[in-house]
């Protein structure tokens, strides 16, 4: 959920005729959540977004359970899963219901020439952990580097290219809109000054690209757990101008302005996204509670209704032990959890934290797949023993 933003060329009316300098139409089209009752855009493209010339048929890409055993905590060590130069191929579902799905990916190499993707299932949160590179689109062109949340609608063509080969990603699969939490909103959708982010960190696409190319451009299409090849004859980058209120974007996690206290704050300070029945959090480096008998270690809690996961992203973590880059825990709701023994005491007259992590809690359990239980640290469900 962007706010109203606009590129290249557009006709001074909506729905109304916009020629080419030879005297034809472009074709418009909307690009709308949510039916026509949210956000859209108004897209103006060379030739008609229309023109199938071949089809293939699809193939499974869902997640499948590797075990019914949902009550335990977990830790999975990302780094460990191995990189691939197919992009699509690249990313692994480690976790996942049926709001959202958490994956892993190590690309070496992006989307390019007239290879395409399409997500028509969910809108995509791409946290870029290492690497660099461009996010392409039909709304122009978003650089992206080290701790970049890239916002991606549902229904967006787009090609990713990276610098190197060296890239690690999590990826957030949202079976529903991707938003700014309504607490950080006014009633006319402003950001709010309590806000950790404001619409000056929200980077929006740019260098928008108009591709009048006729050939055979294969966009692979992503919906309910298949994945569809299907080819048009027109570069689906063609357009010559857009504005709307729906497009991706660009938040760095190290624009996020933490919320701290005198005493430990709850989870809800570090949210940066919403979603239905998930969320999105932000942990990054700050100053510790201040009151005098401040204890900056979390509380033992008890996740009734959500699981919780954290991606460790950099930094050193009062609450855990041996904690690597690219680790994920899983505390499922029902058990509680809590700092590991001799973090709390340890954790008295800290400053400050320099950790830097993303979280992501969900309110309906999660289940693990085999890509997961292949880098999972079967010893972690022990580690509160002293």
């Amino acid at each position: 959920m962007a706010h109203y933003y606009s590129l290249g060329n557009i006709p001074h009316k909506r729905h109304t005729q916009f020629r080419k300098p030879d005297g034809g139409l472009y074709s418009e089209q909307l690009f709308s959540t949510e039916g026509f009752s949210s956000n859209y855009s108004l897209l103006y493209h060379v030739h008609p977004p229309t023109k199938i010339i071949k089809t293939e048929e699809p193939f499974d890409v869902s997640p499948k359970a590797s075990t019914d055993n949902i009550l335990k905590h977990r830790s999975y060590q990302g780094f460990k899963i191995k990189p691939e130069a197919d992009f699509l191929k690249s990313k692994k579902t480690v976790l996942f219901n049926n709001d959202v799905h958490l994956s892993l990916a190590a690309p070496q190499k992006g989307l390019t020439g007239n290879v395409f993707y399409k997500n028509a299932d969910s809108d995509e949160v791409i946290f870029v952990h290492e690497g660099s590179g461009v996010l392409k689109t039909q709304y122009g062109l978003l650089k992206f580097g080290y701790g970049d949340y890239l916002v991606i609608p549902r229904g967006t063509i787009y090609q990713i290219e990276f610098d190197t080969e060296a890239n690690r990603l999590f990826i957030v699969d949202s079976f529903s809109p991707v938003t700014y939490p309504k607490r950080y909103l006014s009633k006319y959708g402003q950001l709010l000054e309590h806000a950790p982010y404001c619409e000056r960190d929200i980077r929006k696409p740019a260098d928008l690209q108009t591709f009048d190319e006729q050939g055979e451009f294969v966009i692979n299409i992503r919906k309910k757990g298949l994945m569809y090849p299907i080819w048009y004859g027109t570069h689906p980058f063609d357009v010559v101008g857009w504005d709307g209120y729906e497009y991706p974007y660009a938040l760095s996690i190290h624009d996020f302005e933490p919320i701290t206290g005198r005493v430990h704050q709850p989870p809800p300070v570090h949210q940066t996204f919403d979603a239905h029945n998930f969320v999105i959090c932000s942990f990054v480096p700050r100053k510790y509670d201040y009151h005098p008998l401040a204890i900056p270690a979390p509380y033992n809690h008890s996740n009734i209704d959500s699981d919780e996961v954290l991606y460790y992203v950099d930094g050193e973590f009062m609450s855990r032990k041996h904690v690597e880059r690219g680790m994920i825990t899983l505390h499922p709701g029902g058990i509680p959890h809590g700092p590991h023994p001799g973090a709390v005491e340890k954790s008295i007259g800290k400053t400050e934290t320099p950790e830097l992590a993303v979280m992501v809690d969900t309110f309906h359990p999660l289940m693990m797949t085999d890509a997961a239980k292949g880098i999972e640290d079967e010893h972690y469900v022990m580690s509160w023993a002293e």
